[in-house]
């Protein structure tokens, strides 16, 4: 599990790195579609620099399914944490 989020790190810092050149580009590109260099420039690239690599993971497991956005921890850690009061304004509903 460690290396699923070492390696999602990395991608988020690659995607620091390169968001700003990418998105200059990108808007270049929606200007000048017919511009090849453009889709090069794109193209070299590193392949993790994107968004859309970037998986949301649990900060506390790195569980990467059922991620709640809000708090970027997992269904089960946020029950869990919901039930000890870790979490302030959340309760566990009953009726």
């Amino acid at each position: 599990m460690k290396s699923a989020v070492t390696r999602d790190k990395k991608k988020r810092a690659l995607f620091n790195v390169y968001e700003e050149k990418r998105l200059a580009l990108k808007i270049l590109q929606r200007l000048n579609p017919s511009d090849i260099r453009i889709q090069q420039s794109l193209n070299e690239l590193p392949h993790n620099s994107s968004k859309t690599r970037i998986k949301n993971r649990c900060i506390l497991t790195g569980r990467a399914r059922s991620v709640w956005r809000t708090f970027r921890i997992s269904r089960i850690q946020l029950r869990k944490l919901a039930l000890e009061g870790g979490l302030m304004g959340v309760k566990k509903s009953s009726w």
